[in-house]
């Protein structure tokens, strides 16, 4: 029997691993942490019975991925669930743009802008599982729904800033905008437009909905597939080079799989790596940080408007041209004094997050990468602009600074949950320009991680792609060379 290693235990990593054992590999999962999960994971931050998401919380592109459809996860006990508005983002003079699954309800918030939302989105959302087929692959590939990918092609090329030049009222750009942010970067270059409307479209194909009892439940539902097909998990594995691997199975594997960021995968294949392949990874860049503030609070968010007060998820950063300057600067590196700030209300569609009148409450801001300072009080104060009287309803406060990020999880460099940059160049050819871009030149050895295509998100997409890549050379390289398979790629040691 084949064996296969994956290191890390992130979303990917068990994706990848899933993958690999439905092949009949056997499989063992090595993570670093005392926990599985990754970004995945959810903890008691504040008060007893109050539970938090560490750091990923709503999954649009997780309830769409086809993948995770793929495996039944609700008979392993995940169960997702929905607030009754999606996504909230106020302004100042009290309106609110919203994102929901029922487009007449998004639309209504929109006024004189809503037949243009209306004439860009519901296309892209009654075409969104085609659309998602295509954009949770490699960029290369042989589409199959050509058109649902052209139109929405044509758009995503666009920065985020032109997109939102369509409409003429602040509720629609700045929801757009608020939406596209969460690609980390510049929102005037080309392809910032990509992020924003592929989430926007998953809102309302879809909906932003939240794991019940926590994201962890994610990563236990796809730990208890793989341990049904056979594989393992051992935590408290910290891998620095892949001899070890060897000496902590009892044999080599036959393939590697790292859900690991690029530069930590650089560490552990060490010499091994084509310098070809070394020298594409060094110039691999990270982005922006987030500053993760955790809180218990008495009752619910006194929000000024209504709408904030049944969305789960509330993107606080006034006008699209205020939030595009925070994001510019956390690019440049300057701490913004107003930062484009996330807030989750989870318990809204999950009561069982909560413990009695006290309820969890997310929220990030948006820092410049590696942000050695505490932004919590700037985050605090986004929250009470649009909610007066807030602090007054704080119970308790667990915060994470930008280098706190990257300590919790060592794939978040710098503090990038995103793990890279997304500029134009990486949103497309990331880690590496590649014709597969998960092989790393050495032979048997992948990387699964958000680095590689579709990018970051709990959808699981990468490690799924970068295991078929894997299976694809293992079949290859067993196959007698007169019947190999003509689509197999060639090994991945000849650096592509």
């Amino acid at each position: 029997m084949a064996t296969a290693v994956v290191v890390g235990s992130g979303p990917n990593g068990l994706a990848a691993a899933v993958r690999l054992a439905q092949h009949g590999l056997a499989v063992t999962v090595l993570e670093g942490s005392d926990r599985v999960g990754g970004g995945t994971r959810t903890s008691e931050l504040t008060l007893p019975g109050v539970l938090h998401d560490d750091c990923a919380a709503f999954h649009p592109t997780g309830v769409v991925s086809p993948f995770l459809a793929s495996l039944d996860l609700e008979r392993h006990g995940l169960r997702w669930r929905w607030p009754e508005i999606d996504l909230a983002h106020p302004l100042d003079d009290g309106r609110a743009g919203v994102l929901d699954r029922d487009m007449d309800r998004s639309v209504a918030s929109l006024g004189k802008d809503a037949v243009s939302w209306r004439r860009l989105f519901a296309p892209l959302a009654a075409d969104f599982g085609k659309i998602a087929e295509e954009v949770l692959q490699p960029v290369l590939h042989v589409p199959r729904h050509p058109v649902a990918l052209a139109r929405f092609g044509l758009d995503a090329l666009k920065p985020a800033t032109w997109i939102a030049r369509r409409w003429k009222d602040e509720p629609a750009r700045a929801l757009f905008t608020g939406v596209a942010a969460h690609a980390f970067g510049r929102l005037d270059t080309p392809v910032s437009g990509s992020v924003g409307l592929m989430l926007t479209a998953a809102g309302h194909a879809a909906g932003w909905p939240v794991a019940e009892g926590g994201t962890q439940a994610i990563a236990t539902a796809l730990v208890r597939v793989l341990e049904d097909l056979g594989g393992t998990v051992r935590t408290s594995v910290t891998v620095t080079g892949l001899d070890e691997l060897g000496t902590l199975l009892g044999e080599a594997p036959d393939l590697v799989l790292l859900d690991t960021a690029p530069d930590a995968a650089v560490g552990i294949v060490g010499d091994r790596l084509p310098p070809r392949v070394r020298r594409a990874l060094g110039k691999y860049r990270y982005g922006p940080a987030v500053h993760k503030v955790d809180l218990a609070i008495d009752g619910d968010v006194p929000w000024t408007n209504e709408d904030c007060r049944r969305a789960g998820t509330v993107h606080l950063g006034g006008g699209a041209a205020e939030i595009a300057a925070a994001e510019a600067a956390t690019v440049r590196g300057e701490m913004p004094t107003r930062p484009f700030v996330l807030v989750g209300q989870q318990y809204l569609a999950d009561p069982s997050r909560s413990a009695g009148g006290v309820n969890p409450l997310w929220a990030y801001a948006h820092v410049p990468h590696g942000h050695p300072g505490d932004a919590t009080d700037a985050v605090l104060a986004q929250i009470e602009r649009f909610a007066p009287g807030f602090r007054d309803r704080v119970l308790a406060v667990h915060t994470r600074t930008a280098p706190q990020m990257a300590a919790y999880n060592p794939n978040y460099v710098g503090g990038d949950i995103s793990a890279g940059a997304n500029t134009a160049r990486q949103i497309a050819l990331r880690p590496r320009p590649a014709l597969d871009p998960y092989a790393l030149g050495v032979p048997g050895v992948y990387l699964c991680s958000s680095a590689t295509p579709p990018g970051a998100g709990v959808h699981g997409m990468c490690g799924a792609n970068a295991a078929d890549s894997a299976l694809s050379w293992l079949t290859g390289r067993r196959a007698p060379t007169a019947t190999r398979r003509r689509d197999a790629p060639p090994p991945p040691h000849d650096e592509r």
